[in-house]
């Protein structure tokens, strides 16, 4: 999926890239930074996760992307197209959905993409309607006033309406924010498809367990700074930890000092925890000296480190109390 408006020579492997991308709010320039000296590269066709906490950086990010926001420093390009040299056609190569719904209760679906998409300059040959309602589950509703829609639905209509221009760049802010589980599964689905017919989706989010199910890539930002990006499975497994649960036939008081010394602790007289790293520990000599101490063991469990285990690590909010 291309944008109307973007050069026609060979798409770009980066469908955006950011390079020392600095934002200073304020006149006198001097405040901390929103974005401080931040580079990206989001591939073509991927779904990228941008996480953070409130205040990271994110919103700033999109916001000068879209357009709306002026950048202190550094560049930006989307689709091969510099923000700065040509904002038109920049802005023109992607669509942004917003967190907030904000359409007009009045028009009915259709009536509302068609506006749209001539605020942008489609001409009525050239517009996707049919097709773009049909890619977001909505045929059915196309004539239906869209008050009368549900809140899942009125979310896949906006990210319909951010896409009426063809932009080879979506961006999501917080999309499944406030709904419920099962409207929650429906959008993963849309953005899988909307991925799956050429679109590169930029995904901001709250849900860590979003980001890990539906994003390729993920970025970590806080307090204005890039913090990680990675790919997802490689990001897990940077945290070389796992945690190994021993549950015991009979409780005891404590555990033998040379248990303790290998780092196995009493979480509960019947449960023993050990931290460690695969990379430098074998659950097997755990195990042997567990019963070479003469404890019985009735079951054995493990946990995988996931992504919330690292936003923790590498956040503020990982760290204050």
């Amino acid at each position: 999926m291309t944008s109307r408006n973007a050069p026609a020579s060979a798409p770009p492997a980066q469908a955006v890239e950011i390079k020392g991308l600095t934002k200073f709010y304020g006149s006198n320039g001097r405040s901390k930074p929103a974005l401080d000296g931040v580079d990206l590269s989001i591939p073509r066709g991927a779904i990228f996760g941008l996480l953070g906490p409130n205040g990271a950086g994110k919103s700033t990010l999109i916001n000068i992307l879209a357009g709306l926001v002026i950048k202190s420093s550094g560049s930006a390009t989307i689709w091969g197209i510099d923000i700065d040299e040509d904002p038109r056609n920049a802005r023109a190569a992607i669509g942004v959905v917003p967190q907030e719904l904000n359409l007009d209760s009045f028009f009915a679906p259709a009536e509302l993409l068609d506006v749209q998409a001539g605020l942008y300059g489609v001409p009525k040959s050239e517009r996707r309607t049919d097709e773009l309602l049909a890619l977001v589950g909505l045929t059915e509703k196309a004539n239906a006033p869209a008050r009368t829609l549900s809140g899942g639905m009125r979310r896949r209509l906006m990210m319909a309406k951010a896409m009426v221009h063809s932009p080879p760049v979506l961006v999501l802010d917080e999309p499944t924010a406030g709904v419920d589980v099962e409207l929650r599964l429906q959008l993963w689905t849309t953005v899988r498809e909307l991925a799956a017919a050429g679109t590169t989706v930029l995904l901001t989010t709250h849900y860590l367990e979003e980001a890990e199910e539906l994003c390729r890539i993920i970025a970590i930002i806080d307090e204005g700074r890039l913090v990680a990006c990675d790919e997802t499975e490689a990001l897990v497994r940077k945290v070389d930890e796992k945690k190994l649960s021993l549950t015991l036939t009979a409780p005891v008081n404590a555990l033998p000092p040379a248990l303790q010394a290998m780092g196995l602790a009493l979480e509960t007289p019947d449960r023993v925890v050990f931290h460690y790293k695969p990379s430098r520990a074998h659950v097997g000599e755990v195990l042997a000296a567990v019963a070479a101490a003469g404890l019985a063991i009735r079951d054995v469990s493990s946990e995988e480190t996931d992504l919330e285990d690292i936003f923790l690590r590498l956040t503020r909010s990982g760290t204050s109390s």
